[in-house]
């Protein structure tokens, strides 16, 4: 990350390691500045009065390395990010005034996503802010994963029964509670195919028509055209003596055919005049033919016009839909009406027999889906005890030797679900269990839910100790601790450092702590320190190694970073943690 003045950073680069980074120093030094600045990341309330006196806005920008298909990418993704060699850009920047912006992957996005991402990204736990496993429903599917394949095997056949449960229930409720819709459709739909069937229009019938009509309507004229030209080609009976076509190109013929041996060329011309004179004997039998044949009969143009009448009418009731588009309605366009209205009709009018076959299908899917959803169940109360009884053993190491932690797993109820003896439950996609992690931390508290039943202090410990237990099972892949250690020092603080380092050989491990006892099994130590004016700049936070370290963990034991006593207890502490690893 890098810090732009935010509080007392000025401008500072945290880089943070793989596995476990603590970060330390004094007192007011500006390491809540890393919290907060991870906060604005992941989507927090951006707060004008965290923007450093005398600059316009203060700018957190991170780089997140992670998997092209790891569900943040992904997410990140469709809101049109983009993946920079493996990493993904994130900022977010807070002016002065309370304005807000935040980029991710070089694209302006609403700060909601960021928060989005964050589920997938960070766990965060500390006085004030805490995330991921404090949600009922994460922590359901952590226990899922925990239990392994004693879960995820019926689960998997309880969700294929749910989600056909989801489908028939739909069905059967859209036909039953659009009865009187459906019966109105198929009256419609029956007289629009009785009106069809009445007619009995042909495909093309339309377009032969209209061509007809247009001949009939024109017979005189046509007839006149066509006499014309078989005079004009082949003659006129009442005038012998006027030229014709036929005529002039037999003339042309005779007398190209006499000389033609003198010339190939044009012997050709001759054949070709030779082929007009026979193309025009036959166009003027045709025209003769034509005239002859030619239907003036005002009755057949009457029916021809009042069959086009019965299909213009059927089209456009029925055909204007299917010919959306297509520049106008066909009898084409009727006839596909016909067809899917025949389609749906037979769907119809088997509504009751559909809806018995639904009903019993829906009934023996509850029935199955209540047993299932009962392994579940089964299989989540024994998972559950482990569980429990593992974290709670991590507490009595973590300075909370009295603490019990125990799993809620109840059955939610809803008046419209499903009747399992007596009561309504209500299945959802994983089943019907509610889960609830509850502590009671002394003997005789009432066990309350986590995030009730602890201090800010204990629920940073207690979130520890059941991230530890589920390391491996919960996929955000960094946790970010904030006063895990407080009220906790000497023996229990060297568990607490333990069990951090524990945590980070599965995920990356992100701790501010006071406890040079936490500190030292971090794989990579961070010192935030102020300059003389009291800002922390980029060479305000370094990576703290070899005889550095040492002074730092010297100052957090004893407050001397060169008594030679804390040294000594800083070096052989920094070597136990070591030899532990």
């Amino acid at each position: 990350m890098r810090i732009r003045s935010l509080g007392v950073i000025d401008d500072a680069v945290v880089e943070l390691s793989p596995g476990f980074t603590a970060v330390t120093g004094e007192t007011g030094a500006g390491k809540t500045m890393v919290v907060t600045s991870l906060g604005l990341l992941l989507g927090g309330r951006a707060d004008p009065a965290l923007v450093r006196i005398g600059a316009k806005a203060a700018v957190v920008e991170g780089r997140i390395v992670m998997r092209p298909d790891a569900p943040a990418a992904v997410r990140a993704e469709e809101a049109g990010a983009e993946l920079d060699d493996g990493a993904l850009l994130i900022s977010r920047t807070v002016s002065a005034e309370g304005r807000s912006r935040a980029h991710v992957g070089g694209r302006s996005v609403p700060v909601g996503l960021l928060a989005e991402l964050a589920d997938d990204l960070v766990a965060v736990h500390g006085q004030t802010d805490q995330q991921g496993l404090l949600r009922p429903a994460r922590q359901r599917q952590a226990l899922d994963r925990y239990a392994g394949d004693a879960v995820a095997v019926p689960l998997e056949k309880y969700a294929g029964a749910y989600r056909r449960l989801r489908a028939v229930s739909a069905e059967l409720e859209e036909i039953t509670t659009r009865a009187r819709e459906r019966a109105q459709e198929a009256d419609l739909l029956r007289f629009g195919m009785d009106e069809i069937a009445a007619v009995e229009p042909l495909a093309g019938e339309d377009d032969e028509l209209a061509a007809e009509a247009e001949r009939l309507g024109h017979a005189e004229s046509l007839a006149s055209a066509a006499q014309v030209a078989h005079a004009a080609l082949a003659g006129n009976p009442e005038d012998p003596e006027g030229i014709d076509a036929n005529t002039l190109v037999a003339g042309a013929y005779r007398a190209l055919e006499s000389v033609r041996s003198h010339d190939p060329a044009l012997g050709a011309l001759a054949e070709r005049i030779g082929e007009l004179g026979i193309l025009l004997g036959d166009v003027a039998g045709e025209l003769a033919g034509y005239a002859d044949d030619l239907d003036a009969d005002p009755l057949r143009l009457a029916a021809v016009e009042e069959r086009r009448a019965a299909l213009t009418q059927l089209t456009r009731k029925y055909g204007e839909a299917a010919a959306a588009g297509t520049g106008g309605s066909t009898v084409a366009s009727v006839l596909e009406w016909a067809e899917r209205g025949s389609a749906r009709l037979l769907e119809l009018d088997g509504d009751d027999e559909r809806i018995t076959e639904l009903t019993a299908e829906r009934d023996g899917l509850r029935a199955e889906l209540s047993l299932l959803a009962q392994a579940l169940t089964d299989a989540r109360v024994e998972a559950a005890t482990r569980f429990a009884s593992a974290v709670t053993e991590e507490l009595a190491s973590l300075a909370m030797p009295h603490a019990r932690v125990t799993i809620d797993i109840r059955q939610a109820e809803d008046p419209d679900g499903v009747e399992v003896d007596g009561r309504r439950v209500a299945y959802g996609p994983s089943g019907a269990d509610e889960v609830e992690l509850l502590l009671a931390p002394h003997p005789g508290a009432q066990p309350r839910p986590i995030a009730k039943g602890a201090s800010g202090g204990e629920l940073s410990r207690v979130m520890l100790a059941v991230e530890v237990v589920f390391a491996g099972s919960d996929p955000v892949p960094t946790y970010l601790f904030d006063e895990v250690d407080a009220g906790v020092g000497g023996k229990a603080a060297v568990e607490v450092g333990r069990r951090l380092a524990k945590l980070a050989k599965s995920a990356q491990v992100v701790v501010v702590t006071h406890l040079p006892q936490v500190a030292a099994f971090a794989d990579r130590q961070l010192l935030v320190e102020k300059t003389v004016d009291g800002a922390v700049t980029r060479s305000g936070v370094t990576v703290l190694e070899g005889e550095d370290r040492i002074r730092e963990l010297s100052r957090m034991l004893a407050g001397q970073e060169d008594s030679e006593t804390a040294r000594a207890h800083a070096e052989e502490l920094l070597a136990a943690a070591r030899a532990d690893a």
